[in-house]
Parts: C-alpha cells; structure tokens; sequence
C-alpha cells in the first residue's frame, strides 16, 4: 500500500468496534486495595511474577530506578520497603519489562496499514521492539537493518539536506540527563536548534510564567515543604490518575494540620480521599478525606476565581491593615504592587465569579482560610497550563502567593506538577528551542565550536514547518509525537511529507506508523533494563519536579541483545554524522557515562562535584533561587502581575471540552479500558458532557455523537462518540485524548509559550442516526 494511504486516526472511527460502555457511580476516593491488586494483574500478566518482583522492588528506590512514569519526587529520608510506587508505575513497569517482543518476523507478517488500523491500546499491548526496523520509500512492512547501516541511513539523510534547519530533533521527557545532555550537543554541533520537546505542550507555560514573575522556570518547595504547610492549593489536576504518589505526601500534610483547597472543573476522586494501601485503614477502605474546600470551576475558571479570592483578600486587608498581606515582604522582595493593587480595585467580584463559576457564598471559606495562613502552596498542572491565557493564569498563582509572601519559607512555595518523570531534566541539560546566550557560551567554550545562535523550532513550530515543507527530517528521542501533539490530521500530513522519520523508541506506537518516505525504528533500554557498556554496568541519573538529581539503574535484563542505550544510540549517531568534527570523543563517551556526568559538570551550572555527589543515597538538590528567598529577575524582585479577565463567549449550540486522562492510561499509553474513578469502564470514545447541556440537545445517556470544531475554517472531527452524563459545568465538556486530538486546531496555542490549548476546546455535537 502508498504510504499516503496509511489510516490516521484510530480503528475506533468504525462504530463496529465499540467494546461494551459500562457506567457505574464515580468514586470518591484513590488507591486502596483495588490499586494494589490491578497492579498485580498487570504485572503478572506482561512480566511474570519473578521479573515484575525484582523490578518492583526496585522502582524509585535509593540504588534502583527512576520510575518511567510522572516526577512526583522521591522521600529524601527512608523509602518504603513495601514499595515506592503507585498503580501507574506498577503499569508502566509492566508496559516497559513485558516479555513480549516484536522481532522481524512480527514486522514481515504485519503490514504497515494493517497495524495502523488498530487503536492505540492495541498497538501498545504488542510488546517491545527488538531490533531495529526500517521502511524503505513506498514499502508496505518494516524490514531489519543492522545498528551500522541504520546510522548511515540516517547521517546521509542529514547531509543531503539544504540546511540543518531542515531536520528536527524531538524529545520525550523520559530521556536521561546523560542522553539527553549528549543529543542536544549532537544536534547543536550538526547545526540547528530545532530542539522541541514535550515541555512545548505541557509545563512551557509554567516555565515562562515562572521565569518572567519569580527568575526561574522551576517550582520552589522540597516533599518537606509540602508536610510543613497551613495551605495546599490544588489547581487543575487530578493527583490520584496523574500523580498518585502526590496523595501520600497530601495525607502526611493533612495529619499534619493542612488545609487543601482543591479547585478543578471535575470533583476527581484523588481530590477528595485516599485509601493508602500501606496502612491498615487503608486495606480496609477506611479513606483518608483530602479536600476540605473544593470550587468546581468552569473550564479555564480559575484565573477569575483567583483574581475575586485577591480582591476578597485586599478588602480584609483595608479593614484591618497588616493583618492580611505581608507588606515587609511586598516592599523588599517585589515590585508593581501598587499597580496590582489599583487592578484589583477597579475589579467587579461579581462578574469574576460568575466568569469562574463559583458563587459568593462558596468563596468565602477558602477567602477566610487564606487570609491568616502564610505557609501556603500551590500545585498546577496541565489544566491550567493548556490554555490561550496560561502565562497570565500561572502568574495570577504567584500573585496571590507574593501577596501574603509564601515564597522563600518553610512549608510555602510554588509547585508545578510535572507530567514525565524527566522532563525537567532535559529542559535542564539543554533541551530547548531557545537557549541562553550564557548557555551556549558555556558549549562553544567547553567543545570549541560555535553553537547555531538563531533560536529553533518548538512543538507546533515544528509541526508547520513539516507541513510547509521547511522541515523535511523528524528525529524522535522517544515519544509518541502523532497521538502527543495537536490537530491530528494535520500533523499525520506533516509527518508524511518528510523525507525520513526516525522513532528512538521502547514499544511500538502510533508514530511508526505514520511517517515519512523512509522511516526507521531504533529500539533502546528502557529504566528497568540493565545498561552495561564496554563490560562494565552503567546507569544514568534524572531529575524529579522539586530539582533533585538521582541515579536510576535498571535491575532486569533486556529483553533483546539488539537494544542500544540511548546515550550510545546518539554517540553512534553523532560519529556518522559528524566524523572527528570538533574533536568530541563520542567514543568515550559511549564507553563510560561518568565522562558524560563531568562534561555536564563543566557546562551547567549546580552539577559540582556531580559523579561524586549522584552517588549518595538520593542524590542532591539543585540550586533554587526561589527555595532561598531570591529572585533572578532583572531587577533581583519578584513581580506582580496584572492580567484581564477576558471570557470566551459560546454561541449557543457550542461547547468548551477540555481533553483528560482516564485512570488506564499514562500521557499517550494506554494500558487498559477502564476509568474506574469516574465509572467509566470498557470504552475510551467517550464525551462527559452536563445533564442539562444533554437535554438542550435532546441526548440520552449512551446516544452517539459527532465532535466538531471549526477553527480558522477548518472543519475537525472526531466520530462516534458515546454520550455520558458526568457532574462536570454546564457548558463545558471532557473527553479523553489521544482520541480528541483531532480537535485541538494547530494555531490554538497559549499567548508566549505556545502551548497547543487542549484544555479549552470549542466543539459542537451532532447525533449519529
């Protein structure tokens, strides 16, 4: 079959395929012993029981490995010895050290479009890639090549281009700090900064926010922050799917005195209790509540709420002034406070809640609970960070915590809640479109070349420039970019009009199957594989959501002797590609990683001492100028800032979706069928949608629908969805991505970071006769 002819979208699309929908009540708490047994399930049924065990025992332990799955942080004293995972990890240990594996004869039987008509569960259950595969122009199957010849491939493609500006480099945030550290300087000496990475659709927003109010791109407070603080704010996330480990830390704060206030358009059961299953009460499903105040927000809510909770706040601190704000900090440690506060002034409360979604009376506690606490933290996470004013939305957060001066102590601070267990690594090691001046002074002195200057494409940048044919070459390092990124059908036909696509990747997914010309598969380690190089065991090291770098050294063996680390996939790499160009000892590298550790030591600020300190039992902390009371802004203050509340108006058949997660899946893999926390079981194509919002449409429960969005005169569709009736805001939607992607239109991006706003959707339904 043509390449052009490859199916883009899910099987799903067939309403034949639909599996069984079945509802039940949504459950008020996570975890208990549910938890603990569908991890056993899935564990047993990819790894076996002896394999699972030892990798299990080993996950995010002090002298094991960093879990693949989200970068809540490790405990820095003792860890469990029950286990230092959550159900998520458990699958996605279960995903990467499955027995199953799909050699060249999987590849000679299963033609290209014969796989890309499954759905992406299905694709992911297939197993792991053993050997690297490649796709000649107009073939039909993945055929073997040898590690050498696919390099050759590779560098040749590179050199035939016009420019290095023609070729992308992308990477997932499960990459290493030594691979990732290693790639950037690869892809700089070849001669691009075409560096976009997963933070372009998720935390950019967080990091730009961040960086413009406080200095740096990171959140402030340490796991010990979080036990210490009167205040827990939770903003647009949902811990008990994305972050599960988060609620042992929230139930520690809680005992601890904590009030959470938990604000989100969904009451998510991770929000409102935990059964731990390490304590009795817990196996007995005797729950531990978690939210003592939750505001059910309408989409993108939370930036008027914030802005009503400050202007209720200023009113308390003008009848009874001093008592509220902490103005010794206002005036030594920020600026534009006087500006922010005429902003605030000239505010109607009443407009911003209805504008949230809030009323008056249901404010008022979480008002009361701010105004005397200063120990306060707030977590954010993509529901916040994907929409069109997620800049300003992040920035309202600092606002209110510089307004009662929570940043710089004990128990108080920002957190921003990051997805891939590390993706803040990369971002640290180089990964970025747009590097500092300092940084690249920082390469061109150390590896004696002149870095490229012109900043590079992101996510959506990059998709474009495919598309227009400015791009012609898409190099993954890990990742799924198909069913990850925006506008599905759009970046499907960018992806097709590229030369060559190559997938550094553990597990077969969508983006093998929609591709360039030529297409290459290079299988690598994964976290739980043992890594050893020139006879001696490597291991890498990561970095978590709070700054800590520790190693991760995989335990099991690898389930072909094929796979190449990816640290040495991008030393091979570099050597085709760029010869003895600069004299950079790609072959040492390779070799032993402590040589990687010391060139990063050499170039980036905080890694002193960095093979010395990496192995210490849990690792060590970055520097954090927040953590320490300072701000590294121009002005050395942080800074208040003011935004406009501006409400996107539906017309009056449409709708504001937002995409989530169901419990089953992690970022883009699925591992089963069932959402059991909002009882939804059996089926993904589904659209969460306000009862009242049904019977304007005159919708059952179970009716199918048609999803529609027509931005910039493009009609987008996503067939076949299944009707549920969920406690979620009138006017407002939820459905599951990767399914809805297809909606998310390419130039719908959030103002400075470009984020793709897959949190604000505007759709329309139509019923399916």
């Amino acid at each position: 079959m043509n390449n052009e002819q490859h199916t883009t979208i899910p099987a799903a699309e067939n309403p034949d395929v639909f599996t069984g929908l079945k509802l039940g009540p949504p459950k008020h708490t996570a975890a208990g012993v549910a938890a603990v047994m569908i991890s056993l399930r899935h564990i047993l049924h990819e790894t076996g029981l002896w394999r699972g065990v030892k990798g299990l025992n080993k996950m995010n332990q002090k002298d094991g490995f960093d879990c693949p799955s989200c970068a809540w942080p490790d405990p820095d004293d003792e860890r469990s010895s029950i286990g230092e995972y959550c159900e998520n990890g458990a699958k996605a240990l279960a995903e990467e050290a499955t027995q199953k594996k799909l050699d060249a004869g999987f590849f000679s039987k299963n033609a290209v479009a014969d796989l890309a008509a499954l759905s992406d569960y299905e694709i992911g259950r297939k197993g792991r890639i053993a050997a690297p595969m490649y796709l000649p122009a107009g073939g039909t199957h993945y055929q073997p090549i040898s590690w050498e010849q696919a390099f050759a491939k590779i560098a040749a493609a590179l050199h035939s281009l016009a420019s290095p500006d023609e070729a992308v480099f992308y990477t997932s945030g499960r990459t290493s700090n030594e691979a990732a550290f290693l790639y950037q300087l690869f892809v700089r000496a070849y001669g691009t900064n075409n560096l976009p990475d997963c933070s372009n659709m998720c935390h950019e927003s967080s990091g730009v926010a961040l960086t413009e109010s406080l200095g740096i791109g990171k959140g402030s407070v340490t796991l010990e922050d979080i036990y210490e603080a009167e205040v827990i704010i939770i903003l647009g996330q949902n811990p008990g799917t994305n972050h599960p480990r988060m609620l042992t830390a929230l139930q520690k704060a809680k005992a601890n005195g904590a009030c959470i206030i938990s604000i989100n358009p969904i009451p998510e059961a991770g929000l409102m209790g935990f059964n731990n299953p390490q304590t009795v009460k817990g196996i007995l499903g005797m729950s531990a509540p978690l939210t003592d105040i939750f505001l059910q927000v309408k989409i993108n809510g939370d930036l008027p709420l914030l802005q009503a909770i400050e202007c209720l706040l200023l009113q308390e601190e003008m009848k009874e002034p001093g008592t509220v704000f902490d103005h010794d900090f206002i005036q030594n440690h920020t600026e534009q406070f006087e500006a922010f506060k005429q902003h605030l002034l000239q505010q109607n409360i009443t407009q911003l809640l209805a504008a949230s979604g809030i009323d008056a009376t249901d404010i008022q506690p979480a008002v009361q609970v701010l105004r005397s606490k200063k120990k306060i933290i707030a977590c954010w996470a993509m529901g916040l960070t994907q929409h069109k004013n997620a800049v300003d939305g992040i920035k309202e957060i600092v606002n209110l915590l510089l307004l009662k001066g929570s940043i710089g102590i004990p128990g108080a601070g920002t957190c921003p809640v990051r997805g891939h267990s590390n993706v803040q690594g990369d971002r640290t090691m180089g990964i970025y479109e747009k590097p500092s001046e300092k940084f690249l002074d920082a390469l061109a002195r150390n590896f004696h070349f002149d870095p490229p200057q012109q900043h590079g494409y992101d996510v959506v940048e990059c998709i474009k420039a495919m598309h227009n044919g400015n791009a012609k070459l898409f190099f993954a390092m890990g990742g799924n970019f198909l069913s990850a990124t925006p506008d599905t059908v759009y970046t499907a036909e960018a992806l097709r009009k590229c030369d060559m696509t190559v997938q550094v990747s553990t597990k077969l997914n969508r983006s093998h199957l929609v591709h360039g010309k030529e297409a290459l598969i290079l299988p690598t380690l994964g976290r739980s594989d043992k890594d050893e190089s020139n006879g001696k065991e490597q291991f890498v090291s990561c970095e978590n959501s709070m700054g800590v770098i520790q190693q991760s050294k995989g335990p099991l063996k690898p389930v072909s002797d094929q796979l190449l680390s990816e640290p040495v996939i991008v030393c091979r790499l570099a050597k085709a590609t760029l010869q003895n160009k600069y004299g950079i000892n790609w072959d040492q590298y390779e070799k032993d990683y402590d040589l990687i550790r010391d060139e990063i030591e050499r170039t980036i600020p905080g890694f002193d001492q960095y093979n010395e300190r990496v192995r210490k039992p849990g690792g060590f902390y970055l520097p954090n100028c927040n953590r320490e009371g300072n701000f590294d802004t121009q002005t050395g203050k942080a800074l208040f800032n003011i935004a406009r509340c501006e409400t996107l108006q539906l017309q009056k058949d449409e709708l504001l979706m937002m995409t989530i997660r169901s419990h089953d899946q992690f970022n883009t893999t699925i591992y089963g069928l069932d959402d059991r926390y909002r009882g939804i079981y059996n089926e993904r194509r589904v659209i969460m949608m306000n009862q009242a919002d049904m019977n304007e449409r005159n919708l059952q429960s179970g009716a199918v629908v048609d999803i529609y969005n027509n931005s910039d005169g493009v009609e987008r569709v996503a067939h076949k969805f299944i009707v549920v009736p969920y406690p979620i805001p009138k006017g407002c939607a939820a459905t599951y991505f990767p399914e809805t992607n297809v909606l998310v239109p390419i130039n719908s991006v959030a103002a400075k970071s470009n984020t793709p706003v897959s949190k604000a959707v505007v759709i329309t339904v139509s019923s399916v006769a």
